[in-house]
């Protein structure tokens, strides 16, 4: 039995919000209170933790996260630069040390950030043609290739776009190495695979960066591999995180075959739902939109699946128990997702008639949303799991893009005030996983150097710290049907918390972007710690 005491323990339980104590057995919380109550409920083999006032609250789950990418992506060449030059020369350092024919691969260019826009084919020729070079944009929604890489995959002027994905042509119809949606593929096939023994040692050694962001639980959105990595990590008693695990949708007749359905697992692992795409991002300009691009009266986007093609391949989901989670970020693929929801509740009622609750179905992203479907999402019960820190990064591209319509983009506010349940992550490796970084979003609507201005981005959209803090605590938990067990402090609840180094509800609002965690628990254990006394 452990028991934390003098401490500032934040609950997130209102019908104990603040305690100075907690006790822990067998790694779930028995009691809290203050200390001497507290005590009375330990034993004669306890250990006492006096935390010096320090600032607890529970742990930290990001709700829409990739696992492997992410922890790969720390060994590729980061690519987030200010200028297409400074880009180059990262690849071009890379290319130095990588021998002949081994892929060089980089993550993290926006072209929206560089005076020149989109790269070239031919730039990444003057590095190196003997090595193929691939460069994953940071929407993770185009790629960027030499000629070599673009060679191993059969791009050529002749090859048509896939659909659902487009290859960039210059004037004479000839691929410049820029690659949007499903067209990344056809490189992306061509990458030596990552094996799983590869994958798994790669999330070990990443975990430690994400407790010591606060971290306790992820939602993880990659693929099979991941899921087999994550598996090898379990068995081998390596997994220190609580991991909801989505299975993509081009596998369902499989999922459905043997027999699995969301929840399946244990604390530690467990099926979450099955992911779709209906569009593509902001970034690349492939997000589905009811009316055109600014600008661009061509484009609205590209629309990966409709209201109709969703229901029938949700339909199957449903039916045997398999919650969906939806990638939707443009106004029109929220529309179709939201249309596609209202008949698979149907179908529920007639499938799942004495199921206890709804299926914990969700839309991903949600970054805009017509303001006639806001309240949609209430009505169906269709969880929001929404990216604070996207808003920051991307409020100039959706002002230049999207216009007048952003003032309903990233909308915190009025989803939150319709009654929509929010689950918050990063999208990382699109963004740092650091939840800080998000709470911080997501009650300023601003970047950390301030812009857009003190009062934030349209900040009828702000949140309070509390509504913030939910999106990454019980938010997270209801998504992932843990909500008796995970997302406060409270007894017959999981022994997840953080000890902070500063209190977040009684410090400066730009103060919280930089909190540090100074000790990271997990079913009472600790995994992270830095505490001296």
């Amino acid at each position: 039995m452990r028991i934390l005491t003098n401490a500032r323990i934040y609950t997130l339980d209102p019908e104990n919000p603040i305690v100075s104590t907690l006790v822990i057995d067998h790694g779930m919380i028995t009691a809290v209170g203050e200390k001497t109550s507290a005590l009375a409920a330990g034993s004669l083999q306890t250990e006492l933790v006096d935390l010096g006032g320090r600032t607890v609250i529970p742990g930290l789950t990001d709700a829409h996260i990739h696992l492997q990418y992410y922890s790969l992506g720390l060994k590729k060449v980061d690519c987030e630069t200010n200028s297409q030059t400074e880009c180059l020369e990262r690849v071009a350092a890379r290319a130095r040390q990588t021998p002949p024919a081994e892929w060089i691969l980089g993550h993290g260019w926006n072209q929206n950030n560089w005076p020149e826009g989109y790269g070239s084919c031919a730039q990444l020729d003057r590095i190196t043609t003997e090595q193929p070079i691939y460069l994953t944009a940071k929407s993770l929604h185009a790629g960027w290739g030499n000629t070599t890489a673009l060679r191993l995959a059969g791009i050529t002027s002749q090859i048509p776009d896939p659909p659902g994905g487009r290859i960039q042509r210059d004037e004479h119809g000839v691929p410049t190495g820029i690659l949007f949606e499903k067209a990344m593929a056809l490189v992306e096939n061509s990458i030596p695979e990552a094996k799983p023994a590869m994958v798994a040692q790669a999330i070990k050694d990443a975990q430690p960066l994400l407790w010591q962001m606060g971290l306790t639980g992820a939602h993880d959105f990659d693929r099979q591999t991941c899921f087999t990595a994550l598996q090898l990590l379990h068995e081998a008693g390596d997994l220190k995180l609580r991991v909801t695990k989505s299975l993509p949708i081009e596998i369902l007749p499989e999922v459905v075959e043997i027999g699995l359905r969301s929840g399946f697992g244990d604390d530690f692992l467990q099926i979450g739902s099955i992911k779709a795409f209906s569009d593509g991002a902001l970034g690349p300009r492939t997000a589905a939109m009811l009316q055109p691009y600014e600008g661009e009266p061509d484009n609205r986007g590209i629309a990966m699946l409709d209201a109709e093609e969703i229901f029938e391949k949700g339909r199957l989901a449903v039916e045997h128990g398999l919650s969906l989670a939806i990638h939707a970020i443009g106004d029109r693929a929220n529309h179709e997702v939201l249309d596609a929801y209202a008949q698979l509740r149907q179908v529920e009622q007639e499938y799942l008639p004495t199921t206890r609750r709804r299926l914990r179905h969700r839309i991903e992203h949600v970054q805009l949303i017509h303001p006639d479907d806001a309240e949609r999402l209430a009505r169906l019960g269709i969880i929001a799991s929404m990216q604070p820190i996207h808003a920051v990064s991307d409020y100039p591209m959706a002002d230049r893009y999207w216009g007048k319509r952003a003032a309903h983009a990233y909308a915190w506010r009025t989803i939150s005030d319709y009654g929509t349940l929010m689950a918050f992550g990063s999208d990382a490796p699109v963004e740092s996983p650091n939840p800080f970084w998000g709470l911080h979003a997501a009650v300023t609507r601003r970047r950390p150097d301030g812009s857009p201005g003190p009062d934030g981005w349209y900040p009828a959209q702000r949140l309070t710290l509390t509504e913030a803090l939910h999106g990454f605590t019980s938010g997270a938990a209801y998504a992932a049907g843990k909500e008796n067990q995970l997302g406060k402090l409270a007894p017959g609840y999981l022994a997840d918390l953080i000890v902070l180094d500063t209190d977040l509800f009684n410090c400066e609002i730009d103060q919280i972007r930089d909190i540090r965690p100074t000790a990271t628990m997990i079913n009472g254990e600790w995994i992270y710690t830095s505490l001296s006394s």
